[in-house]
């Protein structure tokens, strides 16, 4: 029996992947990833992202405007996420959060920003998708603050301590890995995935960003997210099957879609 993974954070419509959607769907499949979660990070790509999840049952995605982009052109507001939020496909909010490695100086929109989509994520009661870089201590304030344990989400592509670990499963989140647990100097994440519990854990590619030895510096894809598992697995000293498993049930818990669970 072939195991079943699931990509937690993917962008199936930025470049290098947005041409080939067939080809690499095929690929998931023929690797056993069966469930992906296609992100958005603009308004403006939101119906596109959305698109892209129509005809495959087992793809769905977000809504939300990345931290990074300090030029939009309209700061999203809760309601127009709410509304983009409707659809079925759409389970998360996000991504979102805080990032103080790109951007400096006065980052004030930044976090207002960030407490918009916790209240639109709490309005449509769906989870939240974050991001956080040398920003842990105020993104889990915020957190707190938004009460945003509400609904709960993901820490996605997670390379804070295992102290912050602790403090966003506490309120509910997931913590996810990506191929960055493959590199050989991720002493602190490959620590994280030794010491976080596997019904605490997901599994992400962040494609086309990120891929995992042994495909590093080249186009990452959601085939790739069992590379992500295979290392989870090393750390851990437990087998492929208990981190195929935990993760994809985890996923489905994620993006409460029962129906879907192995």
């Amino acid at each position: 029996m072939q195991l079943e993974f699931a990509d937690s954070h993917c962008h199936l419509n930025y470049e290098g992947l947005s041409l080939r959607t067939e080809e690499v769907l095929h690929s998931m499949q023929e690797a056993g990833v069966t469930r992906a979660l296609n992100i958005c990070t603009t308004l403006e790509e939101a119906p596109k992202v959305l698109e892209q999840t129509l005809d495959h049952p087992r793809l769905w995605c977000s809504v939300g405007v990345h931290p990074d982009y300090d030029e939009v052109a309209a700061e999203p507001s809760v309601e127009e996420l709410v509304q983009r939020a409707a659809h079925e496909k759409v389970v998360a909010i996000g991504e979102t959060g805080l990032d103080y490695y790109r951007l400096k100086g006065n980052l004030d929109w930044q976090r207002e920003r960030f407490r918009v989509h916790i209240r639109a994520a709490r309005a449509v009661n769906k989870p939240l998708i974050i991001h956080t870089r040398e920003a842990a201590e105020d993104t889990l304030a915020i957190l707190r603050e938004e009460k945003a344990h509400e609904v709960n989400g993901v820490m996605h592509c997670f390379t804070e301590s295992i102290h912050v670990a602790r403090q966003a499963i506490d309120l509910g989140f997931f913590i996810s890995l990506s191929g960055i647990v493959t590199f050989k100097n991720a002493q602190q994440v490959h620590e994280v995935a030794r010491e976080v519990p596997l019904e605490n854990l997901l599994i992400e590619t962040d494609a086309p960003f990120l891929a995992p030895v042994p495909f590093r510096g080249k186009t990452n894809e959601p085939a790739y997210v069992v590379h992500v598992a295979e290392r989870i697995a090393e750390l851990k000293g437990v087998s492929l099957q208990s981190v195929a498993e935990a993760t994809t049930r985890n996923f489905c818990r994620f993006i409460r879609q029962p129906y879907f669970c192995p």
